[in-house]
């Protein structure tokens, strides 16, 4: 495809006075990509493992999906500097934290890639709104420009527009670009990988919003991989990003320049690495809870497979967190009950105690949680 490069071009700006230039990408929804055989046979093989990672989803699909949609959106926060405890993430989801802070904005992330992934209708502005509304949500980015296309220049790298490493198209070219690239993200007649990997590189270029267009131009991809390919859940490729955090960003620059083929291979193997990550972690919680059924089923004394505890292990790893009060709502017991079952757990190895969580009234609530699955969950993507 580098003999046929759909490179964009250069407009000249002022900036305070001073001269720069600005790049406009090519418009795409109407464009054909004749890529390598090379590419075209690794896109195949990342077809592949993306199959071979969904016929892993069987049981428990809340709990596998929760799973992989938390691994995605920690990862991709990672990309950007943003990181938490899984703990203070899992918390943050439920709400039980303070909403000004990096946990919540790892929370916002996961809400933002959620609804991207159950959104099985076209892509339209209003929705990509919506999703930077919702990612966006606790983040210190001024309101105004919360759910909202940029209105003014914008740049990436360097202090202004005159030293940046890229100068993106200027706010009268933003109304074009965005209809455009909506009209080629809902085409059908594309490979979905190398639809993928363009759509991501136009949505880079273009940077459309004040803040989280990284992670809201990967919430993309994953919308596209469930559309296309009919999955559930995308797999957590931002693992592989982070993980080659200079090979992803030199892509970047790749696309720009035309040089689809090498981006899109390198976008590939990304993606098929990241199928192999998804199932290494369903594998891994299997054997999380098969470990936990035998602290029960062995463990002195044996517990009743009615037992309260035994419930528990159903309700663990949806949760992450647990507290009494939590155990009291969700399974109609008594707060006695709950908290007599969670240290049951805790003198089997199944939980351990975490401090405690203060709402202000009366005495903290303790915190329960498994190691293992938390440690399962919120994985260093560079680990």
């Amino acid at each position: 495809m580098s003999d046929d490069p759909i490179r964009g071009t250069e407009v000249p700006i002022i900036w305070n006075g001073r001269r720069a230039r600005a790049f406009v990408p090519t418009l795409l929804a109407e464009a054909e990509f004749n890529v390598s055989p090379r590419t075209v046979a690794k896109c195949a093989t990342a077809v592949a493992e993306l199959g071979f990672g969904a016929e892993g989803m069987v049981g428990d699909l809340e709990v596998l999906g929760r799973l992989l949609l938390r691994s995605e959106g920690v990862a991709s926060s990672f990309i950007e500097g943003i990181r938490a405890p899984i703990i203070d993430v899992v918390l943050a989801e439920q709400d039980l934290v303070d909403e000004n802070n990096s946990a919540a904005w790892v929370a916002a992330c996961l809400a933002a890639t959620e609804a991207a992934f159950k959104h099985v209708g076209p892509l339209t502005e209003q929705v990509l709104l919506d999703w930077h509304r919702t990612l966006m949500t606790g983040s210190p980015l001024p309101a105004r420009f919360v759910g909202v296309i940029r209105t003014e220049q914008g740049w990436i790298g360097g202090n202004d527009p005159t030293d940046a490493h890229l100068v993106t198209a200027p706010p009268q070219f933003l109304p074009e670009l965005i209809a455009d690239l909506i009209k080629f993200a809902n085409r059908d007649d594309i490979d979905p990988i190398v639809q993928a990997a363009i759509m991501h590189g136009q949505f880079e270029v273009i940077h459309p919003f004040g803040d989280g267009n990284g992670r809201l131009g990967r919430i993309l991809v994953g919308w596209l991989l469930c559309r296309r390919l009919s999955l559930s859940v995308a797999p957590p490729f931002s693992f592989s990003f982070a993980a080659e955090s200079g090979a992803y960003g030199a892509g970047l620059v790749l696309y720009r320049m035309g040089n689809l083929d090498q981006w899109i291979q390198w976008f590939a193997s990304a993606i098929q690495k990241a199928a192999r990550v998804q199932r290494n972690l369903i594998d891994e919680l299997q054997v999380i809870k098969s470990n936990w059924l035998h602290a029960l089923s062995e463990g002195s004394p044996k517990l009743r497979r009615d037992s309260l505890a035994w419930q528990l292990l159903e309700l663990l790893p949806r949760k992450l967190v647990l507290t009494s009060s939590m155990v009291e709502n969700e399974l109609g017991v008594s707060k006695k009950a709950a908290l007599d079952s969670l240290r049951e757990l805790v003198s089997r190895g199944v939980l351990v105690e975490h401090g405690g969580l203060s709402s202000g009234h009366g005495k903290p609530a303790i915190l329960f949680v498994s190691s293992d699955l938390l440690g399962l969950a919120g994985s260093n993507p560079l680990g």
